[in-house]
């Protein structure tokens, strides 16, 4: 049983770094459309819908329609990245890991043989291919995150070091640029890119269950080829496990636990019971975590689309300077990966430590996540209140903010759920925070309206009102943190009360 145990953690580290690799250099490459774009445009792609400016005797060209259709592309990508997860997270949650890793393969590798064999005559063919790029790498990262539940001590810093790596892939599209200036073409890129697929199918068979992975973690769980020596409980299996265990713990000690605030939707779960899908996304839990997300993301979402304007603006049109500016903010964000294991070490700094008298692991997560949750917050303060002052130079300071900032938020966000809600609800919910954050991440367009309207090109009073608005965010730190001293203080009224009890009986 030694050596089996020992190949088994031996699997769960292969599983950990592969599916490092994956996140790190596929699952969110779109996101680096900016540079891909510039390889694009090189080949022609939509340079029909540039015209000659009347009176330059055809020496200047207007290509701000084609500009308006490679920023379409994009924006219907990165929405579907978000929107569809509410489907991708029942398909996860109902047919498991397999089922759900072969159709985010199918659609990545669908996606990027589109473009390599696309050309100028067919761009249109790029709409699809990078829709399905960007919902087969979310899918990706997705399946990826539960890795994290086979670490106890280390869960959320690995799951918020999955969505860092993501966040860092879209270094992958400006490798292809290198790439391109050194004569290799993207069609080349492209189709190496699709033969990595055959990793990710082996990788599918070999190293990831075939359903999902339980937390906590059972003695001995394994998957994947030759497991029919340890466990192989899905969530399903081990929430009915588990549930029964702690019926006949109760029932053998004749205590009843302490219940849950009846207003968080969790109140089942630590009862003994599973909490039903619809009590988890009725919850204040569920709500704030929502409004926290949401807010944040859209401010994220207008930064980026006016960051160019906003700079010609404070750079007095200078080109150079511009270009130095958008360089910095590029580089900035390939340091997602480095700064996303920050909150997940914030929310696992318990780890390792004693639990409370009466406290439950489950408890001891919440009450560590409400730090993680606030710092976001912060950030998020901080970031805007820089984005709005119009002074250049201090744009450094805010490029470092926002990226550790937008690390922060998605990982959070990923390692919340986790922790707050049961895991056979993981992919429902993570899909429908992202999905409904998607809808409310439409609004940057009225916003892009008015400040390209009424307010000339100047944002500042759009950034006032959201610095304004990205103070509702606090609300969801301040209610985790009360909920859980509302645990601590029922942990010692029961105290109390089994010791008066004790003392009448004797």
């Amino acid at each position: 049983m030694q050596g089996h145990e020992v190949g088994t953690r031996l699997r769960y580290r292969l599983t950990l770094a592969s599916g490092m690799l994956e996140c790190l250099c596929f699952a969110g490459v779109v996101f680096g459309f900016a540079s891909l774009m510039f390889v694009l445009k090189e080949d022609g792609y939509f340079s029909e819908l540039c015209t000659t400016v009347p009176g330059t005797n055809d020496t200047g060209t207007d290509c701000s329609k084609q500009d308006e259709q490679f920023s379409l592309v994009f924006t219907i990508a990165s929405f579907l990245n978000n929107f569809l997860n509410l489907v991708n997270g029942y398909l996860f949650d109902r047919f498991g890991t397999t089922v759900t890793r072969l159709l985010g393969i199918g659609l990545y590798t669908t996606g990027t043989l589109l473009v390599a064999f696309s050309s100028e005559a067919f761009s249109e063919l790029l709409f699809p291919a990078l829709s399905c790029i960007a919902v087969g790498g979310i899918l990706l990262l997705l399946t990826n995150m539960q890795v994290g539940n086979l670490f106890a001590a280390h869960r959320s810093t690995i799951i918020t070091l999955y969505n860092g790596a993501f966040d860092s892939s879209s270094t992958v599209f400006l490798i292809f640029k290198l790439l391109y200036e050194q004569g290799i073409s993207l069609r080349t890129s492209f189709l190496v890119l699709s033969f990595c697929s055959i990793i990710h199918l082996l990788r599918t068979f070999l190293l990831m269950p075939r359903t999902h992975i339980p937390y906590p973690l059972p003695q001995y769980y394994t998957y994947g080829p030759s497991c029919g020596q340890g466990n192989t409980y899905n969530v399903e299996q081990f929430e009915r496990i588990r549930e029964g265990a702690m019926a006949a713990s109760q029932e053998s000690s004749g205590r009843d636990s302490i219940p849950l605030a009846p207003e968080d939707g969790t109140e089942a779960q630590d009862s003994g019971k599973v909490a039903s899908f619809r009590s988890c996304v009725l919850s204040w839990f569920f709500l704030w975590h929502l409004v926290w997300l949401s807010v944040m993301q859209l401010r994220h979402y207008l930064f980026i689309g006016t960051l160019n304007p906003m700079l010609n603006r404070l750079a007095d049109n200078d080109s150079s300077l511009v270009s130095q500016y958008i360089n910095a903010f590029a580089m900035t964000q390939l340091c997602g990966v480095l700064c996303a294991p920050w909150n997940g070490l914030i929310m696992d700094r318990h780890k390792g430590k004693p639990l409370a008298p009466g406290e439950t692991e489950r408890e001891a997560d919440l009450r560590s996540s409400s730090l993680s949750l606030f710092l976001t917050s912060l950030q998020c303060l901080l970031f805007s209140v820089c984005a709005s002052v119009p002074l250049l130079p201090l744009q450094y300071l805010t490029f470092v903010l926002q990226v550790l900032n937008r690390s922060f938020l998605y990982g959070g966000n990923a390692a919340f759920i986790n922790i707050a809600f049961p895991a056979c609800h993981f992919g429902k919910l993570y899909g429908m925070v992202m999905s409904i954050s998607a809808v409310f991440s439409l609004l940057q367009y009225p916003c892009f309206a008015l400040v390209k309207g009424a307010l000339g090109g100047d944002p500042f009073y759009v950034d006032i009102a959201l610095t304004l608005l990205t103070l509702l965010v606090f609300i969801h730190p301040v209610y985790v943190f009360i909920h859980c001293r509302k645990l601590a203080h029922q942990r010692e009224e029961s105290a109390q009360t089994g010791t008066k009890m004790a003392e009448a009986k004797l």
